[in-house]
């Protein structure tokens, strides 16, 4: 009985959210359509080019919706990752300003349509209409799109979450039937600001889910530390997983990055919309204020940017070189690396020597990759061989062993040996590197024997590298620097991604927020100069001076 009882809680609230959004969002629409129409009504109109309108904004916006599912389930991953990253955002930025907005204009919303209805009907036009409608039901339908979709990437349950919004809407769709026909009554400013508080909170959840899209889609890796792990409290299946998870949205392992946006997100938005209004500043300290904090934005924005310093990777010291003769890691030497992209140089110092080997790396002789997440590039370069060990004659028994095999067109009974022999030999560089370190290198012979001599009539020249050991050819980077290098590559690239959110995202997000704080404050400017009379109403002072009032004054 429990277990039942468990599983009919989670199915509601997996659809709770879907519920609201599409309830809240319908209602705001059909609210729309029905004061439209009962004024419309009152005036003796038609409402035939009214319904046209909605009906289209109706398949357009279930257009939209499917076109984005489409879409995304078209995309390779990682771009679905980004559309979700996309989407979740689109939706979060239209949830907050429907939210503002019907704190703001519930109350004299019916007002603001009649007046434009009027209008309407003073074009004597009905597709004026039909548009005002259209425009106004596509507006409420795009934005359930998108947070449906949003939400639905999130939910536990899509075929729940399904139901949950198409009960919603059937709510909404009857509570504003009600209304239009009288029989209904309800306290618009109230309700919106109630379920703004829910909306407020998936909406957070909604950056969650953006964020670590955006992180799956490879766009930032910083702030990815894990700094809880509620998996203890969120099983799947749960009635508490069902309301944290599936309609918060709040992951059974949070990382910095989402909860610092989630509490930013919830901090803000709560602040805006419930703070006292007997404590809120006048409206002219808040244009002041408002444009305060979007110049601070501002600079704080351009100091991240222009004074942030590139991390650089450096490694200290020669490079150590082992033998490759042998399985044990006998010391060759060491080599240090001078020069830039256009052109390295190795310079390698074998034991014994007192002047270095110097190798140029051109960059015509390089192959682009990527390493750890950074450029890397592979450098081919090679100097001669010291040859002066190898014999000046050779047997034909010796060159068997050397080849492997009496070499093709030498006639062991025609050319019995010995044979004169003249080296030719160089080394072959392979390196590995990447913001001018080395990460790897290693050195391979590339040896020619011409032999001559014993009856040949003209010299033979055979390619003998595969057994052919010469010693400063043999050698490759110490193991140990390479374990080292990889270590500091993978702490280079955390600092890079930290880096490139500092320099960046950090600074895009803060002129992002600079603009809408400045446009808040154009906007209360806006009010205040016209409640002032700086901007009187178009058209009003023409009329009260064409048409004089024709009534004598009324005194005492």
């Amino acid at each position: 009985m429990i277990l039942i009882i468990g599983l009919v809680i989670t199915g509601v609230t997996n659809l709770l959210a879907t519920f609201v959004i599409a309830l809240r969002e319908g209602l705001e629409a059909a609210l729309i359509v029905g004061i439209i129409a009962a004024f419309l009504r009152k005036n003796n109109k038609n409402l035939s080019a009214m319904w046209v309108g909605v009906i289209l904004a109706v398949l357009l916006s279930i257009a939209v919706g499917g076109g984005l599912s489409i879409t995304e389930h078209a995309l390779p991953q990682a771009e679905q990752e980004s559309m979700e990253a996309v989407i979740g955002i689109v939706a979060v930025f239209f949830v907050t300003g429907m939210i503002i907005w019907m704190n703001t204009h519930a109350s004299d919303m019916k007002k603001q349509l009649e007046t434009e209805a009027a209008g309407a009907i003073g074009q004597s036009s009905e597709w004026a209409l039909a548009s005002m409608a259209f425009l106004a039901v596509l507006k409420e339908g795009f934005e359930t799109s998108v947070f449906l979709l949003a939400t639905f990437s999130v939910a536990s349950s899509t075929s729940q979450a399904t139901v949950g919004a198409v009960a919603g809407l059937i709510v909404a769709v009857i509570i504003g039937w009600g209304i239009y026909a009288g029989g209904i009554r309800i306290n618009l400013s109230r309700f919106f600001r109630f379920t703004g508080l829910f909306l407020i909170l998936v909406a957070g959840g909604l950056i969650i889910s953006a964020l670590r899209s955006a992180h799956e889609a490879g766009w930032f890796n910083t702030g990815q530390e894990h700094i809880a792990d509620l998996s203890w409290l969120l099983s799947p299946g749960t009635v508490q997983s069902a309301v944290i998870t599936g309609i918060l949205g709040i992951p059974a392992d949070p990382r910095l990055l989402e909860v610092t946006g989630w509490f930013c997100y919830i901090f803000i938005v709560t602040v805006l919309l419930y703070w006292p209004e007997n404590r809120r500043p006048a409206p002219e300290k808040s244009v002041i204020l408002l444009r305060l904090s979007s110049f601070t934005l501002l600079i704080v924005a351009l100091l991240l940017f222009f004074l942030s310093p590139e991390p650089v990777l450096r490694m200290p010291g020669p490079v150590p070189l082992v033998s490759t003769a042998s399985h044990t890691d006998t010391p060759a030497g060491h080599l240090t690396l001078t020069g830039n992209d256009s052109g390295y140089q190795l310079h390698i110092a074998f034991p014994g020597t007192n002047e270095a080997t110097i190798v140029d790396l051109p960059a015509t002789e390089t192959r682009h990759y990527t390493v750890h997440g950074m450029p890397g590039s592979e450098w081919t370069g090679r100097y001669v061989a010291d040859m002066r060990h190898m014999p000046e004659t050779l047997t034909l028994n010796q060159l068997i062993s050397l080849y492997g095999r009496i070499p093709v067109g030498l006639n062991p009974a025609r050319y019995p040996g010995p044979f004169e022999a003249i080296w030719n030999g160089h080394c072959i560089i392979q390196a590995e590197m990447t913001g001018g370190v080395l990460l790897s290198a290693d050195s391979h012979p590339d040896i020619l024997l011409t032999l001559s001599g014993s009856g040949l009539s003209s010299s033979r020249t055979f390619n003998i590298t595969e057994r052919t050991h010469v010693t400063d050819c043999g050698w490759q980077t110490d193991t140990g620097y390479q374990q080292k290098v990889s270590r500091a590559l993978q702490n280079m690239q955390k600092k890079k991604d930290v880096w490139h959110f500092r320099v960046y995202t950090l600074p895009l997000f803060f002129v992002i927020l600079a603009a809408v704080l400045f446009i808040l404050s154009l906007k209360i400017s806006l009010k205040l100069r016209k409640a002032s009379g700086a901007y009187p109403v178009a058209g009003k002072s023409q009329r009260s001076q064409e048409k004089p009032s024709t009534q004598p004054d009324k005194k005492g």
